[in-house]
């Protein structure tokens, strides 16, 4: 009888997980850890306090040549504004202006080709769908043999200066290409949790031994998907095929801040005259739960006189506020911070309000 993880990939720390005694889920394809020893509760604080070590050597990295300004094409993003040494998040867009995917884009110093990382359950796609758009004038380079490693949280600097001297005087969105513990990486300052701290990119013969190094520090803890997703709902940031998918633009997703102004005064990418055109019917909006009942994913949202208008896109305890957080999408008239609503959980409407994210503070180092 075969398992059903044979089929599954497996990151170049797979073993390392184990030995950790990483409980192994299937994610995106891959076998992945939702959880070490520790706990999800405390890994999640553990992030808050000090730092946190993430594999996420699943995701999609790549870099593309020739004319890289193409890239605008597909994004709203400001593409060719990007300067050296710094990276920008953008959303992959189709012909009608949806959202396929969220991903960030890097240019080095003194080089032409650009560093892409997109998500994991979506990579093949997005890589096919960039190629074909930008054929003849720009090509991408898939790199599947590459790790990635965070390192977040308020300690991530002190711990990574260690292996990497002068890497803490980077600041928020800057990258650079740079050695940890002797192993050439590019580092961004940068990650999924609203805290301070760093993503690696690496070749895979060297995330072993990187991950070894960074996690000797009593200040380290690895850290599985189940802390990294409450870190990132508490961050207000959004997760893909759940909070956004092909079913909505970037204004109905509250994304507007990631289209570039030269972008928005000229039109010109894919969807514009619909995103531009307007307020949207729906948003995605901050919601507070006024008991200590999660709201899951999927559950309906109803105005004070039981009217459906919504849905929970993501929801769960949120161990920083020792309270339930969630987000999803409402019609726009509900969408003003304080709003009262309902929550309809297990056939009970339970009430809750809007209220702004992110639901704890971000902690970029800016």
């Amino acid at each position: 009888m075969t398992s059903s993880t044979d089929s599954l990939r497996r990151t170049p720390l797979h073993a390392l997980h184990l030995e950790l005694g990483g409980k192994m889920v299937p994610f995106a394809g891959y076998e992945m850890p939702v959880q070490y020893p520790a706990g999800i509760l405390k890994e999640h604080l553990h992030t808050r306090e000090k730092a946190g070590l993430f594999d996420v050597s699943h995701m999609g990295q790549a870099f593309l040549s020739g004319d890289t300004a193409a890239l605008e094409r597909v994004t709203p993003a400001d593409v060719a504004g990007l300067k050296e040494g710094m990276q920008r998040y953008g959303l992959l867009l189709t012909d009608a202006g949806t959202i396929l995917d969220d991903f960030m884009f890097s240019r080095f110093e003194g080089e032409a080709d650009l560093y892409l990382v997109v998500n994991a359950g979506t990579k093949e796609g997005d890589f096919a769908y960039i190629a074909e758009k930008l054929k003849g004038v720009a090509t991408l380079t898939p790199r599947p043999d590459r790790a990635l490693l965070a390192l977040q949280g308020p300690k991530a600097a002190e711990v990574l200066e260690k292996f990497s001297p002068g890497i803490s005087a980077m600041t928020f969105m800057q990258v650079r290409r740079a050695t940890v513990a002797g192993a050439p990486a590019i580092i961004g300052r940068t990650g999924y949790t609203g805290e301070d701290g760093y993503e690696i990119s690496l070749e895979g013969a060297d995330a072993e031994k990187v991950a070894r190094a960074l996690l000797a520090d009593a200040d380290v803890l690895p850290i599985g998907l189940g802390a990294r997703d409450s870190l990132r709902l508490e961050a207000g940031l959004c997760l893909y095929g759940h909070d956004i998918d092909d079913t909505r633009n970037p204004a109905q997703a509250a994304l507007m801040w990631s289209v570039g102004k030269r972008r928005k005064e000229a039109k010109d990418f894919p969807g514009a005259a619909t995103t531009l055109n307007g307020l949207p019917t729906i948003k995605r909006v901050g919601i507070l739960p006024d008991g200590r009942a999660p709201a899951r994913e999927g559950a309906e949202i109803a105005d004070k006189q039981g009217r459906i208008i919504g849905k929970v896109t993501s929801g769960g305890f949120g161990p920083s506020l020792n309270a339930p957080v969630a987000m999803g999408y409402v019609e726009s008239a509900f969408a003003v911070q304080g709003t009262e609503i309902d929550l309809m959980v297990r056939g009970k409407a339970l009430p809750a309000r809007i209220a702004p994210m992110p639901f704890v503070p971000n902690r970029y180092r800016r």
